[in-house]
Protein backbone atom coordinates (compact mmCIF):
# COMPACT_ATOMS: atom_id res chain seq x y z
CA UNK A 1 0.00 0.00 0.00
CA UNK A 2 1.87 3.07 -1.27
CA UNK A 3 -0.68 5.61 0.01
CA UNK A 4 -3.17 5.54 2.86
CA UNK A 5 -5.54 8.14 1.43
CA UNK A 6 -6.74 9.42 -1.93
CA UNK A 7 -8.31 12.63 -3.20
CA UNK A 8 -10.21 11.60 -6.31
CA UNK A 9 -10.65 15.05 -7.91
CA UNK A 10 -8.85 18.35 -7.23
CA UNK A 11 -12.15 20.09 -6.42
CA UNK A 12 -13.21 17.49 -3.81
CA UNK A 13 -13.55 18.43 -0.15
CA UNK A 14 -13.54 14.83 1.04
CA UNK A 15 -10.74 12.27 1.06
CA UNK A 16 -11.05 8.48 0.75
CA UNK A 17 -9.33 6.19 3.24
CA UNK A 18 -7.53 3.40 1.37
CA UNK A 19 -6.89 1.56 4.63
CA UNK A 20 -8.35 1.73 8.13
CA UNK A 21 -7.41 4.95 9.94
CA UNK A 22 -7.61 5.42 13.71
CA UNK A 23 -8.65 8.52 15.64
CA UNK A 24 -5.74 10.88 16.14
CA UNK A 25 -3.71 9.44 13.25
CA UNK A 26 -1.88 11.93 11.03
CA UNK A 27 -1.93 11.30 7.29
CA UNK A 28 -0.37 13.26 4.46
CA UNK A 29 -1.33 13.80 0.82
CA UNK A 30 1.07 15.94 -1.17
CA UNK A 31 1.81 19.00 0.93
CA UNK A 32 -1.36 18.69 3.02
CA UNK A 33 -1.43 17.03 6.43
CA UNK A 34 -4.65 15.84 8.10
CA UNK A 35 -5.39 14.64 11.62
CA UNK A 36 -8.20 12.10 11.58
CA UNK A 37 -10.64 13.00 14.38
CA UNK A 38 -12.30 9.58 14.61
CA UNK A 39 -11.85 6.08 13.25
CA UNK A 40 -12.33 6.01 9.47
CA UNK A 41 -12.70 2.55 7.93
CA UNK A 42 -11.17 1.82 4.54
CA UNK A 43 -13.47 2.98 1.68
CA UNK A 44 -15.04 5.72 3.83
CA UNK A 45 -14.30 9.47 3.70
CA UNK A 46 -13.29 12.36 5.91
CA UNK A 47 -13.62 16.12 5.39
CA UNK A 48 -10.73 18.23 4.14
CA UNK A 49 -12.16 21.41 5.72
CA UNK A 50 -14.66 22.56 8.32
CA UNK A 51 -18.23 22.31 6.99
CA UNK A 52 -21.35 24.01 8.32
CA UNK A 53 -24.96 22.87 8.03
CA UNK A 54 -26.03 23.14 4.40
CA UNK A 55 -22.50 23.27 2.99
CA UNK A 56 -21.97 21.29 -0.20
CA UNK A 57 -19.86 18.14 -0.21
CA UNK A 58 -18.04 17.39 -3.45
CA UNK A 59 -16.52 14.12 -4.67
CA UNK A 60 -15.43 13.11 -8.19
CA UNK A 61 -15.70 16.86 -8.85
CA UNK A 62 -19.51 16.88 -8.50
CA UNK A 63 -22.03 17.62 -5.75
CA UNK A 64 -22.76 14.43 -3.78
CA UNK A 65 -24.49 15.74 -0.65
CA UNK A 66 -25.03 18.52 1.87
CA UNK A 67 -23.89 18.64 5.49
CA UNK A 68 -26.70 18.06 7.99
CA UNK A 69 -24.56 18.86 11.04
CA UNK A 70 -21.24 20.69 11.45
CA UNK A 71 -18.35 18.53 10.21
CA UNK A 72 -14.80 19.41 11.22
CA UNK A 73 -11.65 18.97 9.14
CA UNK A 74 -10.61 15.32 9.56
CA UNK A 75 -14.13 14.32 10.62
CA UNK A 76 -15.84 11.17 9.30
CA UNK A 77 -18.47 11.64 6.58
CA UNK A 78 -21.46 9.43 7.40
CA UNK A 79 -25.22 9.07 6.99
CA UNK A 80 -25.56 10.92 10.30
CA UNK A 81 -24.07 14.14 8.96
CA UNK A 82 -24.57 13.99 5.17
CA UNK A 83 -27.73 13.92 3.06
CA UNK A 84 -27.97 13.16 -0.65
CA UNK A 85 -27.90 16.15 -2.98
CA UNK A 86 -27.18 16.34 -6.69
CA UNK A 87 -26.52 19.19 -9.07
CA UNK A 88 -29.09 20.48 -11.52
CA UNK A 89 -28.55 20.01 -15.24
CA UNK A 90 -29.64 21.54 -18.49
CA UNK A 91 -29.09 20.99 -22.17
CA UNK A 92 -26.04 22.81 -23.43
CA UNK A 93 -23.57 22.59 -26.25
CA UNK A 94 -22.24 19.15 -27.03
CA UNK A 95 -18.51 18.58 -26.82
CA UNK A 96 -17.02 17.92 -30.24
CA UNK A 97 -13.47 16.85 -29.41
CA UNK A 98 -12.69 13.58 -27.64
CA UNK A 99 -9.08 12.54 -26.98
CA UNK A 100 -9.40 8.86 -27.88
CA UNK A 101 -6.86 6.56 -26.21
CA UNK A 102 -4.02 4.92 -28.10
CA UNK A 103 -4.98 1.41 -29.24
CA UNK A 104 -1.57 0.22 -30.44
CA UNK A 105 -1.47 -3.55 -30.28
CA UNK A 106 -5.26 -3.93 -30.47
CA UNK A 107 -6.18 -2.49 -33.86
CA UNK A 108 -5.42 -5.65 -35.82
CA UNK A 109 -6.67 -8.03 -33.16
CA UNK A 110 -9.64 -10.35 -33.60
CA UNK A 111 -11.64 -12.84 -31.56
CA UNK A 112 -13.12 -16.23 -32.40
CA UNK A 113 -16.88 -15.86 -32.63
CA UNK A 114 -20.07 -17.27 -34.12
CA UNK A 115 -21.06 -15.36 -37.27
CA UNK A 116 -24.81 -14.85 -37.83
CA UNK A 117 -26.75 -14.11 -41.00
CA UNK A 118 -27.52 -10.52 -39.90
CA UNK A 119 -23.81 -9.67 -39.71
CA UNK A 120 -23.54 -9.84 -35.92
CA UNK A 121 -21.08 -12.12 -34.15
CA UNK A 122 -21.75 -14.13 -31.01
CA UNK A 123 -19.31 -14.91 -28.24
CA UNK A 124 -21.27 -18.09 -27.43
CA UNK A 125 -23.70 -20.46 -29.15
CA UNK A 126 -26.85 -21.27 -27.18
CA UNK A 127 -30.30 -22.64 -27.89
CA UNK A 128 -32.97 -20.95 -25.76
CA UNK A 129 -36.39 -22.12 -24.61
CA UNK A 130 -38.77 -19.28 -23.76
CA UNK A 131 -42.24 -19.12 -22.16
CA UNK A 132 -44.47 -16.29 -23.33
CA UNK A 133 -46.27 -16.45 -19.99
CA UNK A 134 -45.46 -17.71 -16.51
CA UNK A 135 -48.09 -20.46 -16.91
CA UNK A 136 -45.56 -22.29 -19.12
CA UNK A 137 -42.74 -22.27 -16.57
CA UNK A 138 -43.57 -25.76 -15.37
CA UNK A 139 -43.39 -27.11 -18.92
CA UNK A 140 -39.95 -25.53 -19.27
CA UNK A 141 -38.83 -27.34 -16.12
CA UNK A 142 -40.09 -30.63 -17.60
CA UNK A 143 -38.10 -29.93 -20.77
CA UNK A 144 -35.03 -29.00 -18.74
CA UNK A 145 -35.22 -32.30 -16.87
CA UNK A 146 -35.60 -34.20 -20.14
CA UNK A 147 -32.79 -32.45 -22.02
CA UNK A 148 -29.97 -30.99 -20.00
CA UNK A 149 -28.22 -33.88 -18.27
CA UNK A 150 -28.48 -36.35 -21.16
CA UNK A 151 -27.00 -33.82 -23.57
CA UNK A 152 -24.01 -33.17 -21.31
CA UNK A 153 -24.97 -29.74 -19.94
CA UNK A 154 -25.62 -30.70 -16.31
CA UNK A 155 -24.16 -29.02 -13.22
CA UNK A 156 -20.45 -29.59 -12.74
CA UNK A 157 -20.81 -29.52 -8.96
CA UNK A 158 -23.47 -31.62 -7.27
CA UNK A 159 -24.39 -31.71 -3.60
CA UNK A 160 -26.42 -34.90 -3.86
CA UNK A 161 -23.55 -36.89 -2.35
CA UNK A 162 -23.71 -34.64 0.72
CA UNK A 163 -27.42 -35.37 1.08
CA UNK A 164 -26.73 -39.10 0.85
CA UNK A 165 -24.02 -38.76 3.52
CA UNK A 166 -26.44 -36.90 5.82
CA UNK A 167 -29.08 -39.61 5.34
CA UNK A 168 -26.48 -42.23 6.23
CA UNK A 169 -25.50 -40.33 9.37
CA UNK A 170 -29.14 -40.07 10.45
CA UNK A 171 -29.69 -43.80 9.94
CA UNK A 172 -26.54 -44.46 11.94
CA UNK A 173 -28.13 -42.67 14.89
CA UNK A 174 -25.98 -39.54 14.83
CA UNK A 175 -27.08 -36.47 16.83
CA UNK A 176 -27.89 -32.95 15.63
CA UNK A 177 -24.43 -31.82 16.78
CA UNK A 178 -22.81 -34.65 14.81
CA UNK A 179 -24.71 -33.54 11.72
CA UNK A 180 -23.74 -29.89 12.14
CA UNK A 181 -20.05 -30.75 12.46
CA UNK A 182 -19.92 -33.41 9.73
CA UNK A 183 -17.26 -33.04 7.05
CA UNK A 184 -19.05 -33.53 3.73
CA UNK A 185 -17.66 -34.10 0.25
CA UNK A 186 -18.61 -32.19 -2.90
CA UNK A 187 -19.24 -34.38 -5.91
CA UNK A 188 -17.53 -32.93 -8.97
CA UNK A 189 -18.39 -34.12 -12.45
CA UNK A 190 -16.45 -33.09 -15.52
CA UNK A 191 -18.43 -32.40 -18.67
CA UNK A 192 -15.80 -31.90 -21.38
CA UNK A 193 -16.93 -30.09 -24.51
CA UNK A 194 -16.09 -33.07 -26.68
CA UNK A 195 -18.22 -35.33 -24.45
CA UNK A 196 -21.35 -33.40 -25.39
CA UNK A 197 -23.66 -34.72 -28.06
CA UNK A 198 -23.50 -31.25 -29.64
CA UNK A 199 -19.94 -30.00 -28.96
CA UNK A 200 -20.43 -26.70 -30.81
CA UNK A 201 -23.46 -25.74 -28.71
CA UNK A 202 -22.66 -24.17 -25.35
CA UNK A 203 -25.96 -25.12 -23.76
CA UNK A 204 -29.75 -25.12 -23.75
CA UNK A 205 -31.04 -22.25 -21.62
CA UNK A 206 -34.53 -21.89 -20.14
CA UNK A 207 -35.64 -18.30 -19.60
CA UNK A 208 -38.42 -18.65 -17.02
CA UNK A 209 -40.09 -15.47 -15.74
CA UNK A 210 -43.23 -14.27 -13.93
CA UNK A 211 -44.68 -12.07 -16.70
CA UNK A 212 -46.79 -12.30 -19.81
CA UNK A 213 -50.20 -11.82 -18.27
CA UNK A 214 -51.96 -10.12 -15.37
CA UNK A 215 -50.07 -6.87 -15.79
CA UNK A 216 -50.55 -3.98 -18.16
CA UNK A 217 -50.48 -4.30 -21.94
CA UNK A 218 -47.33 -2.17 -21.82
CA UNK A 219 -45.72 -4.83 -19.59
CA UNK A 220 -46.59 -7.50 -22.15
CA UNK A 221 -45.19 -5.43 -25.02
CA UNK A 222 -41.96 -4.74 -23.12
CA UNK A 223 -41.60 -8.43 -22.24
CA UNK A 224 -42.06 -9.43 -25.89
CA UNK A 225 -39.46 -6.83 -26.87
CA UNK A 226 -36.99 -8.23 -24.35
CA UNK A 227 -37.62 -11.83 -25.42
CA UNK A 228 -37.27 -10.81 -29.06
CA UNK A 229 -33.90 -9.29 -28.16
CA UNK A 230 -32.78 -12.65 -26.80
CA UNK A 231 -34.06 -14.55 -29.84
CA UNK A 232 -32.20 -12.34 -32.34
CA UNK A 233 -29.13 -12.10 -30.08
CA UNK A 234 -25.87 -13.18 -31.74
CA UNK A 235 -25.13 -15.59 -28.87
CA UNK A 236 -28.34 -17.49 -29.71
CA UNK A 237 -28.56 -20.03 -32.55
CA UNK A 238 -32.33 -20.44 -32.31
CA UNK A 239 -35.29 -20.70 -29.95
CA UNK A 240 -38.25 -22.80 -28.87
CA UNK A 241 -41.17 -20.67 -27.65
CA UNK A 242 -44.02 -22.03 -25.54
CA UNK A 243 -47.28 -20.08 -25.42
CA UNK A 244 -50.42 -20.91 -23.47
CA UNK A 245 -52.65 -19.03 -25.91
CA UNK A 246 -54.88 -16.68 -23.93
CA UNK A 247 -52.23 -14.47 -22.29
CA UNK A 248 -51.51 -10.78 -22.91
CA UNK A 249 -48.11 -11.51 -24.45
CA UNK A 250 -49.36 -12.97 -27.72
CA UNK A 251 -47.28 -14.80 -30.34
CA UNK A 252 -48.15 -12.09 -32.88
CA UNK A 253 -46.77 -9.45 -30.49
CA UNK A 254 -43.51 -11.38 -30.13
CA UNK A 255 -43.14 -11.75 -33.89
CA UNK A 256 -43.79 -8.04 -34.33
CA UNK A 257 -40.97 -7.25 -31.90
CA UNK A 258 -38.65 -9.74 -33.63
CA UNK A 259 -39.36 -8.06 -36.99
CA UNK A 260 -38.38 -4.67 -35.51
CA UNK A 261 -34.98 -6.08 -34.61
CA UNK A 262 -34.33 -8.53 -37.46
CA UNK A 263 -36.88 -8.38 -40.32
CA UNK A 264 -35.17 -11.27 -42.12
CA UNK A 265 -34.70 -13.62 -39.17
CA UNK A 266 -32.68 -16.53 -40.55
CA UNK A 267 -32.24 -18.65 -37.43
CA UNK A 268 -34.67 -21.48 -36.52
CA UNK A 269 -37.66 -20.42 -34.39
CA UNK A 270 -40.20 -22.97 -33.20
CA UNK A 271 -43.45 -21.81 -31.57
CA UNK A 272 -45.97 -24.05 -29.80
CA UNK A 273 -49.28 -23.02 -28.24
CA UNK A 274 -50.52 -25.35 -25.51
CA UNK A 275 -54.23 -24.58 -25.88
CA UNK A 276 -53.95 -25.51 -29.57
CA UNK A 277 -51.75 -28.59 -29.18
CA UNK A 278 -53.81 -30.10 -26.36
CA UNK A 279 -52.29 -32.43 -23.80
CA UNK A 280 -49.09 -31.81 -21.88
CA UNK A 281 -47.53 -34.99 -23.29
CA UNK A 282 -48.20 -33.85 -26.85
CA UNK A 283 -46.77 -30.39 -26.13
CA UNK A 284 -43.60 -31.72 -24.49
CA UNK A 285 -43.03 -34.32 -27.21
CA UNK A 286 -43.30 -31.68 -29.95
CA UNK A 287 -41.08 -29.27 -28.03
CA UNK A 288 -38.45 -31.96 -27.50
CA UNK A 289 -38.37 -32.87 -31.19
CA UNK A 290 -38.20 -29.25 -32.29
CA UNK A 291 -35.48 -28.36 -29.78
CA UNK A 292 -33.44 -31.43 -30.70
CA UNK A 293 -33.72 -30.57 -34.39
CA UNK A 294 -32.68 -27.01 -33.61
CA UNK A 295 -29.63 -28.22 -31.72
CA UNK A 296 -28.61 -30.29 -34.72
CA UNK A 297 -28.65 -27.11 -36.82
CA UNK A 298 -26.89 -25.04 -34.16
CA UNK A 299 -24.11 -27.61 -33.91
CA UNK A 300 -23.14 -26.94 -37.53
CA UNK A 301 -21.88 -23.45 -36.59
CA UNK A 302 -18.26 -23.08 -35.48
CA UNK A 303 -16.11 -20.20 -34.22
CA UNK A 304 -14.44 -18.07 -36.87
CA UNK A 305 -12.24 -14.93 -36.65
CA UNK A 306 -14.11 -11.64 -36.17
CA UNK A 307 -12.95 -8.04 -35.64
CA UNK A 308 -13.05 -6.63 -32.11
CA UNK A 309 -15.61 -4.10 -33.36
CA UNK A 310 -18.19 -6.91 -33.23
CA UNK A 311 -17.98 -6.96 -29.43
CA UNK A 312 -20.88 -5.24 -27.67
CA UNK A 313 -19.86 -4.80 -24.05
CA UNK A 314 -22.43 -4.43 -21.26
CA UNK A 315 -21.20 -2.33 -18.31
CA UNK A 316 -22.66 -3.32 -14.94
CA UNK A 317 -21.94 -3.01 -11.22
CA UNK A 318 -23.45 -4.63 -8.16
CA UNK A 319 -22.56 -5.08 -4.53
CA UNK A 320 -20.58 -1.85 -4.93
CA UNK A 321 -18.27 -0.43 -2.29
CA UNK A 322 -16.25 2.70 -1.64
CA UNK A 323 -13.49 1.49 -3.95
CA UNK A 324 -15.77 0.81 -6.95
CA UNK A 325 -15.41 4.32 -8.37
CA UNK A 326 -11.65 4.34 -7.79
CA UNK A 327 -10.47 0.99 -9.12
CA UNK A 328 -12.86 -1.34 -10.97
CA UNK A 329 -15.24 1.19 -12.55
CA UNK A 330 -12.51 3.46 -13.99
CA UNK A 331 -10.77 0.34 -15.29
CA UNK A 332 -13.96 -0.68 -17.09
CA UNK A 333 -14.25 2.91 -18.32
CA UNK A 334 -10.81 2.80 -19.90
CA UNK A 335 -11.59 -0.57 -21.48
CA UNK A 336 -14.82 0.97 -22.81
CA UNK A 337 -12.89 3.83 -24.38
CA UNK A 338 -10.46 1.40 -26.01
CA UNK A 339 -13.32 -0.65 -27.44
CA UNK A 340 -15.15 2.43 -28.73
CA UNK A 341 -11.96 3.59 -30.42
CA UNK A 342 -11.76 0.18 -32.11
CA UNK A 343 -15.31 0.55 -33.47
CA UNK A 344 -17.10 -1.56 -30.85
CA UNK A 345 -20.24 -0.85 -28.83
CA UNK A 346 -20.69 -0.43 -25.08
CA UNK A 347 -23.85 -0.12 -23.00
CA UNK A 348 -24.07 1.95 -19.80
CA UNK A 349 -27.37 1.44 -17.98
CA UNK A 350 -28.71 1.71 -14.38
CA UNK A 351 -30.25 5.19 -14.72
CA UNK A 352 -30.90 5.65 -10.95
CA UNK A 353 -27.12 5.38 -10.59
CA UNK A 354 -26.45 8.24 -13.01
CA UNK A 355 -28.11 10.77 -10.70
CA UNK A 356 -25.79 13.74 -10.29
CA UNK A 357 -23.74 13.19 -13.43
CA UNK A 358 -26.51 14.07 -15.89
CA UNK A 359 -24.82 17.30 -16.97
CA UNK A 360 -21.61 15.55 -17.96
CA UNK A 361 -23.50 12.87 -19.91
CA UNK A 362 -25.73 15.43 -21.62
CA UNK A 363 -22.63 17.37 -22.69
CA UNK A 364 -21.10 14.17 -24.08
CA UNK A 365 -24.12 13.36 -26.30
CA UNK A 366 -23.37 13.63 -30.01
CA UNK A 367 -26.30 15.97 -30.69
CA UNK A 368 -29.08 17.87 -28.88
CA UNK A 369 -31.87 15.31 -29.61
CA UNK A 370 -29.78 12.57 -28.00
CA UNK A 371 -29.15 14.74 -24.93
CA UNK A 372 -32.84 15.67 -24.81
CA UNK A 373 -33.90 12.04 -24.79
CA UNK A 374 -31.51 11.20 -21.95
CA UNK A 375 -32.73 14.18 -19.93
CA UNK A 376 -36.39 13.23 -20.45
CA UNK A 377 -35.89 9.57 -19.53
CA UNK A 378 -33.99 10.49 -16.35
CA UNK A 379 -36.61 13.04 -15.30
CA UNK A 380 -39.57 10.74 -15.99
CA UNK A 381 -37.98 7.82 -14.15
CA UNK A 382 -37.17 9.91 -11.06
CA UNK A 383 -40.66 11.45 -10.99
CA UNK A 384 -42.24 7.98 -11.16
CA UNK A 385 -40.14 6.93 -8.19
CA UNK A 386 -41.09 10.03 -6.20
CA UNK A 387 -44.78 9.43 -6.96
CA UNK A 388 -44.70 6.19 -4.93
CA UNK A 389 -42.75 7.69 -2.04
CA UNK A 390 -39.27 6.84 -3.27
CA UNK A 391 -36.66 8.51 -5.46
CA UNK A 392 -33.15 8.02 -6.76
CA UNK A 393 -31.82 9.02 -3.33
CA UNK A 394 -33.23 5.71 -1.99
CA UNK A 395 -30.96 3.65 -4.29
CA UNK A 396 -27.96 2.77 -2.06
CA UNK A 397 -28.39 -0.60 -0.34
CA UNK A 398 -27.39 -1.32 3.26
CA UNK A 399 -24.28 -3.04 1.91
CA UNK A 400 -23.38 0.02 -0.18
CA UNK A 401 -23.75 2.34 2.81
CA UNK A 402 -21.78 0.07 5.13
CA UNK A 403 -18.89 0.11 2.67
CA UNK A 404 -18.73 3.84 2.02
CA UNK A 405 -21.42 4.70 -0.57
CA UNK A 406 -23.57 6.74 1.77
CA UNK A 407 -25.54 8.80 -0.79
CA UNK A 408 -26.88 7.98 -4.24
CA UNK A 409 -24.83 10.82 -5.72
CA UNK A 410 -21.59 9.31 -4.35
CA UNK A 411 -22.62 5.92 -5.72
CA UNK A 412 -23.65 7.42 -9.08
CA UNK A 413 -20.51 9.48 -9.59
CA UNK A 414 -18.44 6.34 -9.15
CA UNK A 415 -20.80 4.11 -11.15
CA UNK A 416 -20.70 6.46 -14.16
CA UNK A 417 -16.95 5.90 -14.43
CA UNK A 418 -17.76 2.61 -16.18
CA UNK A 419 -18.78 4.65 -19.22
CA UNK A 420 -15.32 6.13 -19.70
CA UNK A 421 -15.05 9.46 -21.48
CA UNK A 422 -16.21 8.75 -25.05
CA UNK A 423 -19.16 10.54 -26.71
CA UNK A 424 -22.68 9.20 -26.12
CA UNK A 425 -23.78 8.02 -29.57
CA UNK A 426 -27.30 6.85 -28.65
CA UNK A 427 -29.82 6.83 -25.80
CA UNK A 428 -32.11 3.78 -25.66
CA UNK A 429 -35.31 3.16 -23.77
CA UNK A 430 -35.87 -0.35 -22.44
CA UNK A 431 -35.91 -2.80 -24.25
CA UNK A 432 -34.55 -1.20 -27.44
CA UNK A 433 -31.61 -2.73 -29.34
CA UNK A 434 -28.16 -1.26 -29.85
CA UNK A 435 -27.71 -0.34 -33.52
CA UNK A 436 -24.85 2.16 -33.33
CA UNK A 437 -21.20 1.71 -32.35
CA UNK A 438 -19.90 3.75 -29.46
CA UNK A 439 -21.32 4.47 -26.00
CA UNK A 440 -25.03 3.70 -25.68
CA UNK A 441 -27.06 4.75 -22.62
CA UNK A 442 -29.86 2.27 -21.84
CA UNK A 443 -32.68 3.12 -19.42
CA UNK A 444 -32.84 0.33 -16.80
CA UNK A 445 -33.14 0.04 -13.03
CA UNK A 446 -30.08 -0.14 -10.81
CA UNK A 447 -31.07 -3.67 -9.79
CA UNK A 448 -28.18 -5.92 -10.87
CA UNK A 449 -30.15 -8.71 -12.51
CA UNK A 450 -32.84 -6.56 -14.12
CA UNK A 451 -30.16 -4.33 -15.62
CA UNK A 452 -27.90 -7.16 -16.79
CA UNK A 453 -30.92 -8.93 -18.29
CA UNK A 454 -31.79 -5.73 -20.17
CA UNK A 455 -28.25 -5.07 -21.43
CA UNK A 456 -28.02 -8.54 -22.94
CA UNK A 457 -31.50 -8.17 -24.44
CA UNK A 458 -30.25 -4.97 -26.09
CA UNK A 459 -27.32 -6.78 -27.66
CA UNK A 460 -24.42 -7.09 -25.18
CA UNK A 461 -22.51 -10.26 -26.08
CA UNK A 462 -20.13 -9.87 -23.11
CA UNK A 463 -20.85 -8.16 -19.78
CA UNK A 464 -18.25 -6.75 -17.38
CA UNK A 465 -19.60 -6.57 -13.84
CA UNK A 466 -17.74 -4.76 -11.06
CA UNK A 467 -18.31 -5.61 -7.41
CA UNK A 468 -16.74 -4.61 -4.12
CA UNK A 469 -18.78 -6.84 -1.83
CA UNK A 470 -19.17 -9.93 -4.03
CA UNK A 471 -22.19 -10.95 -6.06
CA UNK A 472 -22.65 -14.10 -8.17
CA UNK A 473 -24.89 -12.53 -10.84
CA UNK A 474 -24.74 -14.12 -14.29
CA UNK A 475 -26.83 -14.37 -17.44
CA UNK A 476 -28.18 -17.34 -19.41
CA UNK A 477 -26.58 -16.47 -22.77
CA UNK A 478 -23.80 -13.91 -22.25
CA UNK A 479 -20.62 -14.38 -20.20
CA UNK A 480 -20.55 -12.02 -17.20
CA UNK A 481 -16.98 -11.18 -16.15
CA UNK A 482 -16.92 -10.46 -12.41
CA UNK A 483 -14.38 -7.78 -11.47
CA UNK A 484 -13.29 -7.22 -7.85
CA UNK A 485 -12.59 -3.69 -6.65
CA UNK A 486 -10.22 -4.93 -3.94
CA UNK A 487 -7.81 -7.79 -3.45
CA UNK A 488 -9.34 -8.91 -0.15
CA UNK A 489 -12.59 -9.73 -1.98
CA UNK A 490 -10.78 -11.53 -4.80
CA UNK A 491 -9.04 -13.73 -2.23
CA UNK A 492 -12.16 -14.29 -0.10
CA UNK A 493 -14.49 -15.25 -2.97
CA UNK A 494 -12.26 -16.69 -5.71
CA UNK A 495 -15.08 -18.95 -6.87
CA UNK A 496 -17.07 -16.02 -8.28
CA UNK A 497 -14.37 -13.41 -9.06
CA UNK A 498 -12.69 -13.51 -12.48
CA UNK A 499 -10.57 -10.33 -12.50
CA UNK A 500 -9.01 -8.22 -9.75
CA UNK A 501 -8.38 -4.47 -9.80
CA UNK A 502 -7.25 -4.25 -6.18
CA UNK A 503 -3.76 -3.68 -7.60
CA UNK A 504 -4.84 -0.08 -8.33
CA UNK A 505 -5.72 0.56 -4.67
CA UNK A 506 -2.39 -0.96 -3.65
CA UNK A 507 -0.51 1.31 -6.06
CA UNK A 508 0.90 -1.55 -8.16
CA UNK A 509 -0.97 -0.80 -11.38
CA UNK A 510 -2.45 2.21 -13.14
CA UNK A 511 -6.03 2.43 -14.39
CA UNK A 512 -4.74 2.44 -17.97
CA UNK A 513 -2.67 -0.71 -17.40
CA UNK A 514 -5.61 -2.49 -15.78
CA UNK A 515 -7.91 -1.36 -18.60
CA UNK A 516 -5.67 -2.87 -21.26
CA UNK A 517 -5.34 -6.05 -19.22
CA UNK A 518 -9.14 -6.22 -18.97
CA UNK A 519 -9.59 -5.81 -22.74
CA UNK A 520 -7.22 -8.74 -23.25
CA UNK A 521 -9.36 -10.74 -20.84
CA UNK A 522 -12.57 -9.74 -22.66
CA UNK A 523 -11.10 -10.90 -25.98
CA UNK A 524 -10.16 -14.27 -24.46
CA UNK A 525 -13.65 -14.70 -22.99
CA UNK A 526 -15.29 -13.66 -26.27
CA UNK A 527 -13.18 -16.30 -28.05
CA UNK A 528 -14.24 -19.06 -25.67
CA UNK A 529 -10.70 -19.43 -24.33
CA UNK A 530 -11.73 -18.53 -20.77
CA UNK A 531 -14.90 -19.76 -19.08
CA UNK A 532 -15.97 -17.21 -16.48
CA UNK A 533 -17.16 -18.21 -13.02
CA UNK A 534 -20.83 -17.36 -13.65
CA UNK A 535 -20.86 -19.71 -16.65
CA UNK A 536 -19.09 -22.48 -14.73
CA UNK A 537 -21.67 -22.25 -11.96
CA UNK A 538 -24.66 -22.04 -14.30
CA UNK A 539 -25.62 -18.64 -12.80
CA UNK A 540 -28.46 -18.00 -15.26
CA UNK A 541 -30.15 -14.96 -13.71
CA UNK A 542 -32.97 -13.56 -15.83
CA UNK A 543 -35.46 -10.96 -14.53
CA UNK A 544 -37.44 -8.83 -17.00
CA UNK A 545 -38.18 -5.29 -15.85
CA UNK A 546 -41.81 -4.31 -15.45
CA UNK A 547 -41.90 -0.59 -16.06
CA UNK A 548 -42.91 0.18 -12.50
CA UNK A 549 -40.50 1.61 -9.94
CA UNK A 550 -37.38 -0.44 -9.40
CA UNK A 551 -34.20 1.23 -8.16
Amino acid sequence: MKNKILKVHPQDNVIVALTNLVAGETVQLGTETYVVLEDVSAKHKFATEDLQIGDEVTMYGVLVGKAQTPIFRGGLISTANLKHAAGTYQLGEQRSNWPAPQVNGFRERSFQGYHRADGKVGTANYWIVIPLVFCENRNLEVLREALVDDLGYGRKHSYRRQTRELVSLLRAGKSVEDILHADLDVETATFAKNDRLFPNVDGVKFLTHDGGCGGTRQDAQALCGLLAGYIVHPNVAGATVLSLGCQNAQVAMLKEEIAKRDPQLAKPLYVLEQQTVGTESALISEALKMTFAGLMQANQITRQPAPISKICLGLECGGSDGFSGISANPTVGYTSDLLVTLGGSVILSEFPELCGVEQELCDRCVDPPTAQRFSELMYTYNERAKAVGSGFDMNPSPGNIKDGLITDAIKSAGAAKKGGTSPVTAVLDYPEMVNKPGLNLLCTPGNDVESTTAEVGSGANVVVFTTGLGTPTGNPIAPVIKIATNTALARRMPDIIDFNTGSIIEGDETIEEAGKRLLEYVIAVASGEIEVAAVRHGQDDFIPWKRGVSL
